[in-house]
């Protein structure tokens, strides 16, 4: 199946395409305006999403949000994860603000609702992929936070962004999502 996917982020992008397999993923037409993210949970924006994406393209359509939430920050970023540092901050300046008010080795969990819309039905699933934080930020791979995220079923010591790209999809809240869907669809 063609899928939509509602998103301007290209690492989202190159990431699914290879985990919604077999389904084909096309990227959001340009004159697409997708709505502010104003949910309060990560399954009620993506939903939003999908389904502004389904309505404008008349076409399959997914989408997904997702972040990084701090248990010594009572769960923050959250759904705040892509602009915890301000509206227009980079991803540098998001896991510095994390870095600085989060303890080393404190418990984080990555979280992503992924949403599937058409004209008949709307399914919305989650991956969640739990660590701790890492006391400074390491390797080139994946973007975000993944610098600072040692995941729990990973290899030890390793952050997200240490990790190959098959090794972070195994364990990753976007990869176990996309699994999930991708069996729902079947």
């Amino acid at each position: 199946m063609r899928l939509v996917l509602a998103t301007r982020n290209a690492h989202k992008l190159r990431e699914l395409q290879e985990l919604m397999a077999p389904h084909e993923l096309a990227a959001l037409p340009d004159e697409v305006v997708l709505p502010p993210e104003t949910g309060t949970t990560f399954a009620q924006n993506a939903l939003t999403k999908a389904r502004a994406a389904a309505a404008a393209t008349g076409a399959p359509a997914i989408a997904d949000d997702s972040g990084i939430e701090a248990e010594a920050l009572g769960g923050a970023p959250g759904v705040y994860s892509a602009r915890y540092a301000g509206d227009t901050a980079s991803d540098a300046e998001n896991l510095a603000k994390l870095l600085r008010e989060a303890p080393a080795g404190s418990p984080v969990a990555y979280v992503c609702a992924m949403a599937f819309v058409d004209s008949e039905r709307e399914h919305v699933v989650e991956g969640r992929c739990t660590g701790v934080l890492a006391a400074h930020p390491r390797g080139d791979g994946g973007f975000g936070y993944d610098p600072a995220f040692e995941p729990d079923d990973g290899p030890p010591g390793l952050t997200m962004a240490q990790l190959t790209p098959q090794q972070k999809d195994a364990i990753s809240h976007r990869g176990r999502a996309a699994r999930e869907l991708v069996a729902w669809l079947r």
